[in-house]
C-alpha cells in the first residue's frame, strides 16, 4: 500500500496544538507516513514548553504529498526570515498534492509567495497582517482554494485535519476519525472574539500586543520585500 507522505515544518516556539491537533487527526489512516521537519533532528521546545522531537531535516525530507506549516510565538519570525525554510517550502510546494498551514503559519507561507492568489484564513487576531502581504483572507475557520488548504487560529488544526482527511481519503474516513477522537464539542466559554465576554477579549488583546506589534514589524518587511521581488 501506497503511503501518503505528510510532512509538519517545526521550529522552536511553534505552537504545540497547530501541530499537534492536525496530526493527531491525519494519523487515523494506516496509509499515512507523518514527518516532522525542521533544520536538524535536535529536540525543540514549543512555544508551551513542550519538547518535540523532529524526524527528519529540510535536506533528507522526502517529497511530500502534503507539507503543512503550523504557527508558532516569536521564534516564527526567524523562520519568516529564514531562506532554507521558504526555499524548502517552495521546493515541496512544486510537486505537493496539497500546501496547507494551521494558524499563523500562514504569514510563513505568504513570506515564501505562496499564499498570493489564494483565499486563505488564519488566526483572527492576524487576518489584517495575512491581507498585508497580498493574500484574499476569509473569516473562516477552514479554507479551502485549489491545492491550498487553511486553517484558523490553533484548535481549527482539529477541523483542518478532518477536512484534509475527507479531501485524501474521503468523507466516511474523516467520519470515522472524528468518531474515534469523540470530537463533539461543547466548550465551557466562547472562542470567537464575536461571541466572547467583551472583558474577555479586551484582556486577550491586551496580552498580546507585544506578539501582535513583534509580528507586524516582520510582516510591513516582508511585505516590501515580496513587492521587490516582483
Amino acid at each position: 500500500m501506497q503511503q501518503t507522505q505528510i510532512g509538519f515544518l517545526i521550529y522552536p516556539d511553534v505552537i504545540q496544538l497547530d501541530v499537534t491537533a492536525a496530526y493527531q487527526v491525519l494519523a487515523f489512516p494506516p496509509q499515512t507516513s507523518l514527518h516532522l521537519i525542521a533544520k536538524t533532528t535536535a529536540p525543540l521546545k514549543s512555544n508551551e514548553g513542550l519538547i518535540l522531537q523532529p524526524t527528519v531535516t529540510l535536506d533528507d525530507c522526502p517529497p511530500l504529498d502534503v507539507i503543512c506549516v503550523p504557527g508558532g510565538g516569536l521564534g516564527q519570525l526567524k523562520v519568516i526570515q529564514d531562506p532554507d525554510c521558504l526555499d524548502f517550502l517552495r521546493h515541496q510546494s512544486t510537486t505537493s498534492q496539497y500546501v496547507t498551514s494551521v494558524c499563523t503559519g500562514s504569514l510563513i507561507l505568504a513570506a515564501a509567495g505562496l499564499l498570493q492568489g489564494y483565499r486563505a484564513t488564519t488566526h483572527y487576531l492576524f487576518r489584517d497582517q495575512l491581507a498585508l502581504l497580498g493574500v484574499e483572507v476569509v473569516p473562516e475557520r477552514v479554507v479551502i482554494d485549489r491545492n491550498r488548504v487553511t486553517g484558523a487560529g490553533v484548535t481549527s488544526g482539529l477541523d483542518f485535519g478532518l477536512t484534509l482527511l475527507s479531501l485524501l481519503y474521503g468523507e466516511t474516513t474523516a467520519q470515522m476519525a472524528q468518531l474515534m477522537m469523540e470530537y463533539s464539542p461543547k466548550p465551557p466559554f466562547a472562542g470567537t472574539p464575536e461571541t466572547a465576554a467583551p472583558e474577555a477579549v479586551a484582556a486577550l488583546m491586551q496580552a498580546g500586543q507585544p506578539l501582535m506589534e513583534a509580528f507586524l514589524k516582520q510582516t510591513q518587511a516582508t511585505a516590501i520585500q515580496l513587492k521587490q521581488a516582483t
